[in-house]
């Protein structure tokens, strides 16, 4: 039987067809998985929407996930087509391309407050607002973060900073919704080339030497990710919860 047969999983994030929660949303649709999809408004719609109805997704639901007010509606109108959800995905994230150049001391308060209501908090609250429809059905919400949270990567700045409070939250999220039976976690990715990723300055020279100097030897791609989260969301991990998960060629484990 498909590992996710039957389960019913919100994505959120996919951008294009390059788009790292593109690749999780097709693996869980060959598990098995029935899909929904919310797109970031307007600009994004037509590239989401076919996207989505190829896998014939229950719903596609604009939402700006920096509005409380948005990402409720999501879950009303989600509510008109499903029971409950099974699994959130959040593969979420935004700096300043301004302030992902130099050094640390380029961020604004400004574009500090936005990198973290966006790439953090949104977590956060799609969590709150998913709960009452994930209680009591061995559920999961699975979030993307990168070893910049850990490590200083040049130029990724105000993000890493972000990053670190995602992979905090999602301890203590772990621990909130840990008593309704929902586990929560996120995969650490090694980099790859996504639409995000282009607006990190010097990304190339990142790519280059992870893939000289990561014990695969490689850089890791779409589908490695895709393929630890149906593990991740499947009954396969169904003891494991607040965990940070490197998918990256073992680039994390090397010191020099």
């Amino acid at each position: 039987m498909p590992l996710l047969q039957g389960k019913k999983a919100l994505i959120f994030g996919v951008a294009n067809e390059k788009s790292i929660a593109w690749s999780i949303a097709r693996a869980f649709h060959e598990q098995g998985a029935e899909l929904a999809f919310t797109y970031a408004g307007k600009p994004l719609e037509k590239r989401v929407k076919p996207l989505a109805e190829s896998l014939n997704a229950a719903a596609v639901i604009s939402c700006n996930v920096s509005s409380d007010e948005e990402i409720a509606n999501v879950f009303k109108e989600l509510g008109k087509v499903w029971d409950g959800v099974d699994i959130i995905i959040h593969a979420v994230a935004f700096a300043n391309k301004d302030e992902l150049k130099g050094t640390i001391l380029n961020t604004t308060r400004s574009g500090f407050a936005t990198a973290m209501d966006i790439s953090v908090y949104s977590f956060i609250s799609i969590m709150k607002e998913a709960a009452p429809m994930m209680k009591g059905r061995d559920a999961c919400g699975l979030t993307l973060s990168y070893y910049g949270a850990v490590k200083v990567f040049p130029s990724y700045n105000v993000m890493g900073v972000a990053k670190a409070a995602l992979e905090s939250s999602v301890r203590y999220l772990a621990e909130a919704l840990g008593p309704e039976g929902i586990r929560v976690n996120a995969i650490s990715a090694g980099p790859i080339r996504t639409l995000a990723a282009a607006g990190v300055n010097g990304f190339l020279n990142i790519l280059n030497h992870v893939e000289s100097k990561a014990p695969l030897r490689r850089n890791v791609t779409q589908k490695d990710v895709a393929s630890s989260s149906v593990y991740l969301c499947s009954e396969l991990a169904s003891g494991v919860t607040g965990e940070i998960h490197y998918v990256d060629g073992g680039y994390n484990a090397i010191g020099l």
